[in-house]
């Protein structure tokens, strides 16, 4: 009796679906960005699930705090085409998306694609342009694709876009609209290393006599591998009393008294495919609650606006947004 219950635990324990070629590829990954990166956790492990779950991420964080150079990093282990958009004041649509140029050849004009036209798209400073070229990234964020001329031009997938901001300047910045913050999956704060972690920083510098930084890292992972688990992970098994703690969660930051603006549809989906990402990255095919938790506050944090009363008293989104987390029963 006793053996067949060692059975049976197997075989409750054993997945339905193989996630150990994607574990392993993640695995490569974070190994060839620790050869560059010192610390931050968080922020890698919230970029893999981004692009596992074909989203978009906003990384938020002072100057130097190592932003854009993983980002960076995270093209040159990827085998996938990399532009990089430098936001400025005078920037224009045009600049992005690309324009029509007059061939005197043949006589007419032809469409000359813009650096948006890429597979991972690094925006650096994304607050620093104005709201209309704001606005020209809303339907190629959400769609994948952008119409110039009435003509539609589709992205070769995989599509990521990742921007970056400095939260403390104000000057030159223009705070970035509603309809754009909700298209992007997650908002990354990333942190000041620790003593520690400064430490290993400084020395690695001191260490690093001749070459680039990015030179130390090596491509791992293909794009149509990185497609190859995103269907894999939309396999992943998600309960229905989870489906309604997600719906709960998003549905009570619009009557919280705290909160002036709460979350969007978009945002319950992008907490189910976020979470999916969790459960897959540490081989489970099925989602907890545990999941939900650590996809909830990224998901959340900018898309719901704090009333300016409470924001007057220092409270945060991230404060209120852990409070609903608290007071939403969690299914058993």
């Amino acid at each position: 009796m006793e053996e067949t219950n060692q059975k049976n635990d197997n075989l409750e324990f054993q997945n339905r679906i193989d996630l150990s070629e994607l574990q392993e590829s993640i695995f490569k990954v974070k190994t060839q960005l620790g050869k560059v990166i010192v610390g931050q956790k968080n922020m890698i492990d919230l970029l893999i699930v981004a692009i596992f779950s074909d989203g978009h991420a906003l990384i938020e964080g002072v100057p130097g705090v190592a932003k854009t150079m993983t980002t960076k990093l995270l093209s040159r282990v990827m085998d996938i085409d990399f532009s990089r958009i430098q936001f400025t004041p005078d920037l224009m649509p045009s600049d992005i998306l690309g324009t029509s140029v007059f061939n005197v050849k043949n006589s007419e004009f032809e469409f000359k694609k813009g650096p948006i036209f890429s597979n991972m798209i690094l925006i650096d400073e994304i607050n620093r342009a104005p709201a209309k070229t704001q606005a020209a990234l809303f339907e190629v964020m959400e769609e994948k694709q952008i119409t110039m001329d009435g003509t539609r031009y589709k992205m070769n997938p995989p599509f990521i876009v990742l921007a970056t901001q400095n939260p403390i300047e104000q000057e030159g910045t223009y705070r970035l609209p509603e309809a754009q913050l909700d298209r992007f999956l997650f908002k990354i704060n990333v942190e000041y290393p620790t003593a520690s972690e400064e430490l290993e920083i400084v020395t690695r510098e001191q260490e690093l006599i001749e070459g680039l930084k990015l030179d130390k890292v090596e491509k791992v992972i293909t794009g149509e591998e990185v497609l190859k688990f995103r269907k894999l992970i939309k396999q992943i098994k998600v309960e229905k009393n989870l489906l309604e703690y997600i719906a709960n969660i998003v549905v009570n930051t619009r009557s919280n008294s705290f909160l002036f603006l709460g979350a969007s549809p978009r945002a319950t989906i992008s907490i189910l495919k976020a979470s999916k990402s969790f459960a897959a990255i540490n081989g489970r095919d099925f989602v907890t609650p545990e999941d939900i938790k650590n996809a909830t506050i990224p998901v959340l944090e900018h898309r719901v606006i704090v009333t300016p009363e409470r924001e007057m008293e220092g409270i945060t989104s991230k404060q209120i947004i852990e409070q609903i987390i608290e007071a939403v029963e969690i299914p058993r």
